[in-house]
Parts: structure tokens; C-alpha cells; sequence
């Protein structure tokens, strides 16, 4: 039967569930309309999937090495400092040096880590310090890097498809960190670490020539820029008078020190799922797999107008996951709830990167990038501490079960302390 607008029946529902497809889909004109983002962006998927294979590899590495949970968390704390010291101090530069200059430097100083683990691996029982002191300075250098890569999108793209480009960003990490460790422990299992650290060694070649290919990254300076302590003096003042901003840090901040279990993910392999290092890279994936599955679909974000309340159910929803995946022994649940505890947290991240990006100009782009990596990357390695201290102390299953519930208390807390972030409405 004709439905009124002379299509049958059939043809309507197709339309409507062909509407609905594209109403979901993530909105991929940033990439249509940009080569410069288009280059970056593969570039960085590639480059990122061999991070995350090192990610894999470090973990098992230092926890063969030395069967302590403290030292695998131990990792955490020794990226986390060379990273608080990075964003800090160098959040200004980004401001006043040619954005294009730092990116090719910085990926020339991760091809150099990158090359330390290989050799180290080579040496069979490398020195733990010598593992130690690679990962800090590619935290260190990540610190650099990941704020002068957000700083130069906003300049290929038009303002109104900032969320778009977040968006596509989210699908590009995430396809990263689903690839990533699966395939590194794959390699791991089938070859050595050896291997696993020479291919992100290559990985950097796109990124290199990518960043190449860009024209000069100038910032766009209001008058006299600040320099050294007065930039960072200025960073901070700009955040304390944006309470809704320091809202988004804070619960992040919530959701990654308690609720990231990783650190854990090569003993409970073994311990929990009785399983190899296969699956420490499966663990690794399931995150990531369920996060692209929710940034592929985000074409509903632009419609979401309550920001800071979507943040909050998405981190709440984020901790329960993670508490009932602590309780789990059946690998195909654990999973499944690891694969949806993914998909709130790049919902989270969707509105968060939004939020930031709506509320600061050009001038400060860099330094609050900055700030807004530390935490985004300093979350997850202070919870890596936290999880292999506290698993130390009691047990993995307690470890992972109450830091996910730790987070959802962590959420009416921020609720609570931040009443404008819940009532936040997004402008335009």
C-alpha cells in the first residue's frame, strides 16, 4: 500500500532505516573536504596502531621480566612524570613555534624510543631501567606531540565540523587500539617482543611524511603572547574561570585513575581467563573494539545539546562495566563488558573534546591542549599505579572490581561538586 508520499510500504521502511543509518553514522565531511587532515589522519592510525603494539609489549616485557604487579604498575608512574613535565613546560612553545616543526621533531624522538625497546628486546633480559627510562621519554614526548597535533586540526577544518572532527578522531584512536594489541599479541605469541617493537619502529614513516607535507602551523597570537612561567600562570587562570571546563578534566580524571584496569590485563590473562599473551592483547582490543563500534555511530552527538550530562551517565556507565567485567571468569561476557565499557568512554571523550575545543581561542590552544593531554594520557598511567598497588595489596579481582565502583560514586561526587557541568548546554 502507497504510504502517502506514493512509495509503498516497504520503500518507506527503507527509506526510514536508510535515514537512520546515515543519522548515526559518524560525519565524515572533515575528511572529504581536507587532504591535510585526510594524510594526517591515516598517517596517525598507523602510527598509533604501533604505539599500542608497544603498549602490549612493555607490559608483558616487565611482567615477565619481574612477576610483580607494583612493577608493571610501576610503569604508570614513570611516564606519568615525564609527561606532567612536558604538557607543562611545554604547552607555551606550542603557542609560539611553528606547530609543524614540534610534530616532525617530536616524531623523530619517538622513532628513537621506539628503537631503544628493539634493542633491548635484542638483548634478551634487558635492564628494567632501561625499559623505564624508553617509555618516560615517549610519554614525555607524547606530552609534546598529541596537543600540537590538536592544535593544528582546528586550522584544516571550519569551526562548525570541530565536532565532526572529534568525532572521526575517536574512530581513528580506536581503530588504533583495536589493532594495535591484537596484533601485538599475536606477535608476541608467535614470534617475540622483538618483533612487536620493530614494527612500530616503521609505523612512524606515515606520520613523518604526513606532518611533512603540511604547510607552516603558525599560531594565531592576541597581541603580546605570554612567555614561560606568565603562559602557564595564564593556561591555569584560564581553567579556573572555566568551572565547566575543570569538570571535564576532573571526571576523566575519576574514570581512568580507578576504572582502567590494563596494567592488570597480563596477570588476569593468566590468573582469571587461564589464558596467554594472545589474549593480554585480545583484553587490550575489546576496549578499543567497542569504542570505534560507538564513534563510527556518532552521527547523534551533534544533536545532543545537555554535554556535560551525557559525560556524566557515559562515565558512570563506563565504571559499572569495568566492575562487572572484575567479576566475570567467562571470557566471551568479559569481552563483551569491556567492548561496551569502550563504547561510554568515547562518548565521554566525543563531548569532552567538544566542550574544550567550544570554549578556548587559538592563542591558547596549545598550552590548554596540553593540559587537556596530561590528563586524557595521564589518567590511564596513574591508573596503572593504582591498579597494580592496590592488586599487590589485596587482589587483581578486587583491584579492577573496586576501582570501577570507586568510579561510579566518583561521578555523583563530580555531579555534586560541579552542579553548571550536569546543567551544561552546549551553544549554537
Amino acid at each position: 500500500m502507497p504510504d502517502g508520499t506514493g512509495a509503498t510500504e516497504p520503500e518507506s521502511r527503507d527509506r526510514r532505516a536508510a535515514k537512520l543509518i546515515r543519522s548515526l553514522a559518524v560525519d565524515r565531511t572533515p575528511f572529504r573536504i581536507s587532504a591535510d587532515y585526510r594524510r594526517i589522519w591515516w598517517a596517525e592510525l598507523v602510527s598509533q596502531a604501533g604505539t599500542q603494539i608497544t603498549i602490549v609489549a612493555v607490559f608483558f616485557q616487565v611482567y615477565a621480566l619481574t612477576h610483580s604487579a607494583a612493577k608493571v604498575g610501576l610503569v604508570g608512574l614513570v611516564q606519568f612524570v615525564p609527561l606532567v613535565l612536558a604538557t607543562i613546560l611545554g604547552g607555551p612553545m606550542i603557542d609560539r613555534i611553528d606547530r609543524r616543526k614540534i610534530l616532525l621533531a617530536t616524531q623523530a624522538g619517538f622513532l628513537c624510543t621506539s628503537s631503544t625497546l628493539l634493542v633491548g628486546a635484542l638483548m634478551g633480559r634487558p635492564p628494567l631501567a632501561l625499559i623505564y627510562v624508553a617509555v618516560g621519554f615517549a610519554a614525555a614526548l607524547s606530552g609534546i606531540a598529541t596537543p600540537t597535533r590538536s592544535s593544528i586540526i582546528p586550522n584544516l577544518i571550519p569551526v562548525e565540523l570541530l565536532s565532526s572532527a572529534v568525532a572521526l578522531n575517536q574512530v581513528m584512536w580506536n581503530a588504533a587500539m583495536v589493532a594495535g594489541p591484537m596484533l601485538g599479541g599475536v606477535l608476541i605469541a608467535a614470534v617475540g617482543l622483538e618483533l612487536a617493537y620493530a614494527v612500530d619502529v616503521v609505523s612512524f614513516a606515515g606520520a613523518i611524511y604526513a606532518t611533512w607535507r603540511l604547510s607552516a602551523q603558525i599560531p594565531k597570537r592576541e597581541g603580546d603572547a605570554a612567555t614561560g612561567l606568565a603562559a602557564i600562570r595564564e593556561s591555569f587562570a584560564f581553567i579556573r574561570a572555566k568551572r565547566v571546563l575543570q569538570a571535564t578534566f576532573v571526571v576523566d580524571l575519576v574514570a581512568m585513575i580507578f576504572g582502567m584496569p590494563r596494567a592488570l590485563f597480563p596477570i588476569l590473562a593468566v590468573t582469571q581467563f587461564h589464558r596467554g599473551p594472545a589474549i593480554v592483547g585480545a583484553l587490550f582490543s575489546a576496549i578499543a573494539v567497542g569504542a570505534m563500534i560507538g564513534a563510527s555511530t556518532a552521527g547523534w552527538v551533534g544533536r545532543i545539546r545537555r554535554q556535560g550530562l551525557a559525560v556524566l551517565v557515559a562515565v558512570a556507565a563506563w565504571g559499572g562495566c569495568i566492575a562487572l567485567f572484575g567479576l566475570t571468569g567467562s571470557l566471551p561476557l568479559a569481552f563483551l563488558l569491556l567492548a561496551a565499557a569502550g563504547a561510554a568512554d568515547v562518548v565521554s571523550a566525543v563531548f569532552r573534546g567538544t566542550i574544550l575545543q567550544a570554549t578556548m581561542t587559538d592563542a591558547v590552544r596549545g598550552r590548554l591542549s596540553a593540559i587537556h593531554i596530561l590528563v586524557v594520557a595521564g589518567g590511564p598511567r596513574l591508573g596503572d599505579l593504582e591498579a597494580g598497588l592496590v592488586a599487590s595489596a589485596f587482589s587483581p579481582t578486587f583491584s579492577v572490581v573496586s576501582g570501577g565502583l570507586v568510579c561510579v560514586a566518583g561521578v555523583f561526587v563530580v555531579a555534586f561538586l560541579y552542579r553548571e557541568f550536569a546543567a551544561y548546554v552546549a551553544p549554537g
